[in-house]
Parts: C-alpha cells; sequence; structure tokens
C-alpha cells in the first residue's frame, strides 16, 4: 500500500474518502465533500490543499482553535501515564477539573457547584434530568416533569429530544418519554401557566443555540429565578454550546442576574476532547451512591485536555477576548446587512453570533461561503450562526468578512 509522510505522521494515499465514507459509515449526516488533514489556529488543511478559515470550530468545541499546544501537550502527558482507569478509584485529573469548576462558579455564585463527568452534553443532559426528578420526588411529593423551551435543544436521546422544543427532531421518535412540556422561550407567564403539582424543574438555554441564537431577556431569567425558589423547583442551565467563555463570560447565565441550580456543559470544556459536565450547587446536590454514574466520565485524559482549556482561557484573558471580537465581528456583520437586504437580525453574545436569510436560504449561503474557503453554518433554513475559536483575531474577522461578502454576492445574483 502507497503511503506518504506528512510530518512525523503517515497518511494512507490514494483513497476515495468520499466514497469509503459512504460505503462504511451509517448515513445520519449530510456532510460537505470535503475532508480535513490538519488544524492549526482558526485554520483547517483539506486533502485536495485548499485552506479553509474555520467559524464553525467543530460546532463550538474547539474553543482554542484547532491543536492548541497546550491541550496538545496535556494529552500527550496524559496518555503516557494513565488512560483510564474507571470511577472505582480517585482520578487525580478529574479532581483538578472539578476545583477548576467549583472555583469558577463560587467567583460568580459564592456558593461552588460540585462536578459530575459524563461523555456529552446530552449525557449531561441527561443527569441533570435524573437529579432533577430525585429533587421532585424529594422536596414536591414524587413530581418528575420539566418544563422546556420552544426551540431548545438539549440532544439526542431520547429524553434529550422529548426536552428538545423542536418538533422535526421529535416526530420520528413519537412516542417520547412522559414528563416535558415546552412553552415559548422568554414568556414567564407561559412558564408559570405550565406548571403544576406533576413539575420538578425548568431546563432553559440562556442563549439558544441550535434555536437560532437567542438570549434570554434578564427581567424573564430573574422571573425564572423567583419563580422556582417560590415553588421548590430546580433551573437547570443548558450551557453545553453557550458555555466556557463562547459569550463573553464563562456562562452564558452570567449575564443574567440569577444562578441556577444545575449547569450542564460540554462541547468546548476540554478543547475539542469528547467531555460532558453536570454541576450542582447546594441546593441541588442530592446525588448519593448508585444514583448515578458513566464508565467513561471524567476519562483522565479529557479532563486533562479539560484543565488545559480552562487555564488557558484564564492566563489568555479569552473571555475578554471574546466580548471584543464579539463585537467587532457583530459591526462587521451589521455592515453586511445594508449592503445585503435579504440578511437581517443580526444578533448574540461573544463569539456566539447570528443572523437571519430571507426565504430560508441559510443552507445555500452557508454552501457559497464554503465553496470561498470559509466555514459557517445555519441553524435551521433562516438563521447564519458564528460560533468560532475563541483566539479568533481582528484580522481574522477581517478576512472571514470579505470571505462571507463574496459567497453573499453569488447569492444575491
Amino acid at each position: 500500500m502507497t503511503t506518504t509522510g506528512s510530518g512525523a505522521s503517515t497518511r494512507l494515499a490514494q483513497r476515495d474518502w468520499l466514497t469509503l465514507e459512504q460505503q462504511y459509515y451509517q448515513h445520519t449526516f449530510a456532510r460537505l465533500p470535503v475532508t480535513f488533514e490538519r488544524g492549526e489556529g482558526v485554520r483547517l488543511f483539506a486533502s485536495d490543499g485548499r485552506v479553509f478559515l474555520d467559524l464553525v470550530a467543530g460546532i463550538a468545541v474547539n474553543v482554542l482553535g484547532h491543536c492548541h499546544p497546550a491541550v496538545v501537550e496535556a494529552i500527550r502527558q496524559q496518555a503516557g501515564e494513565l488512560i483510564h482507569i474507571s470511577n472505582l478509584y480517585v482520578n487525580e485529573r478529574q479532581v483538578e477539573l472539578a476545583e477548576e469548576l467549583y472555583q469558577l462558579s463560587a467567583t460568580a455564585t459564592q456558593d461552588g457547584m460540585r462536578s459530575f463527568f459524563s461523555n456529552s452534553g446530552a449525557e449531561a443532559n441527561e443527569g441533570a434530568i435524573k437529579l432533577a426528578r430525585k429533587f421532585g420526588k424529594l422536596h414536591r411529593d414524587g413530581a418528575y416533569e420539566i418544563i422546556s423551551m420552544d426551540r431548545s435543544f438539549h440532544g439526542r436521546t431520547l429524553a434529550t429530544t422529548a426536552a428538545t422544543g423542536q418538533k422535526k427532531y421529535q416526530d420520528t421518535w413519537q412516542p417520547l418519554p412522559d414528563g416535558f412540556i415546552q412553552v415559548p422561550f422568554n414568556d414567564l407567564e407561559a412558564v408559570k401557566s405550565a406548571t403544576s403539582a406533576k413539575t420538578a424543574g425548568i431546563l432553559i438555554e440562556a442563549v439558544q443555540g441550535e434555536g437560532g441564537i437567542y438570549p434570554v431577556t434578564p427581567t424573564y431569567w430573574q422571573g425564572l429565578r423567583q419563580w422556582c425558589d417560590e415553588h421548590d423547583l430546580v433551573l437547570i442551565a443548558d450551557e453545553v454550546q453557550a458555555g466556557v467563555g463562547r459569550t463573553g463570560k464563562f456562562w452564558a447565565w452570567e449575564h443574567f442576574g440569577a444562578t441556577p441550580d444545575i449547569v450542564t456543559m460540554a462541547k468546548g470544556l476540554a478543547g475539542g476532547v469528547p467531555i460532558g459536565a453536570m454541576l450542582a450547587g447546594p441546593r441541588a446536590d442530592i446525588f448519593e451512591p448508585g444514583d448515578h454514574g458513566s464508565t467513561f466520565g471524567g476519562n483522565p485524559i479529557a479532563c486533562a485536555a479539560g484543565v488545559a482549556t480552562i487555564r488557558t482561557i484564564k492566563e489568555q484573558h479569552l473571555l475578554e477576548h471574546a466580548t471584543a471580537m464579539g463585537a467587532y465581528l457583530r459591526g462587521k456583520l451589521e455592515g453586511l446587512s445594508v449592503k445585503y437586504p435579504f440578511i437581517s437580525g443580526v444578533r448574540g453574545l461573544g463569539l456566539m453570533m447570528a443572523f437571519d436569510v430571507a426565504n430560508d436560504r441559510a443552507a445555500e449561503v452557508a454552501r457559497a461561503a464554503f465553496e470561498h474557503n470559509l466555514l459557517i453554518t445555519n441553524a435551521g433554513p433562516r438563521t447564519i450562526r458564528f460560533i468560532p475559536p475563541l483566539i479568533l483575531g481582528q484580522g481574522d474577522i477581517d478576512e472571514a468578512t470579505e470571505l462571507l461578502d463574496n459567497a453573499l454576492a453569488t447569492v444575491a445574483r
């Protein structure tokens, strides 16, 4: 078999990866016709020689960009020492990551939150749902229902699909598990009307991600907190997409002036390595041995990458950087909305931005950008979403704007 050297790695040559993918992988993704050989910072290098500016970041995962040296070194070192031991024993890297998150939550809330680690955002939300149901069993006479929001997205398991407020994700899998109700987003009266003796908690994204980058209002968020306090419910913040500094604060809910009882995380937490986290404040920290578990959750390699990611965000002041670059990106997008009237509604927080496209042409815009070597993604048929690495610089934004301008010009013809 013919091989070709590329740095320290050896790659198989002369293979049609696009055809092989169709032959061997289940058809669950509508993929773009490209294979990437390596990534560096905000760039991805394709096997056909093209270089892409990446504003998708693995769907908000690669918060430090591709192959950040701190993450690479943490993985390399940990892989040479200990890869897996299970949760039957104390895991030093797991404790280190939990300590980092506890300290961050204590700074934000005065009461630190303790962690449970899993492997994905859906698993983190499953843990939160179980924790809310135990809270309802102990404090609300067996209440088990969760109120979530229209347009929300919480995962692809059956329970998290039932919690997701988008019909397109639910129809195929009916009947879904009982115990989930969706109400309009940013409508406190709708939450109040939906609350019953069966309600255990409220599950909400402080900034909806897959739903189109819609933030809560401060009044609404604070009203939810008050309602939960008055009726002994738990408030669950899904920070899977908006967390880890994306909005300019470590958690998006920090923008809105009230603390949730449970926080779920994943995506960017380990800089590209799969991990999920479910954090519980003192009021909701009620799991006991045997209540929940995960074989791979809190794996030493994932946790080492998570510690490196958080420390790099702090050391390089990437929260402040995300705020500044988000404002600069927003200005550029607003300029494009003036030039191209078929785009509108620029919105978001930090480096979590979006705009709308008339006539459900978002996928067309994303594909046109791809043809100009710019990676962006749509959230539904009418919204373009920007979730780039937090290391994105002003020069990168200028380049992205020029590439997007060229792509929009082709769509406008």
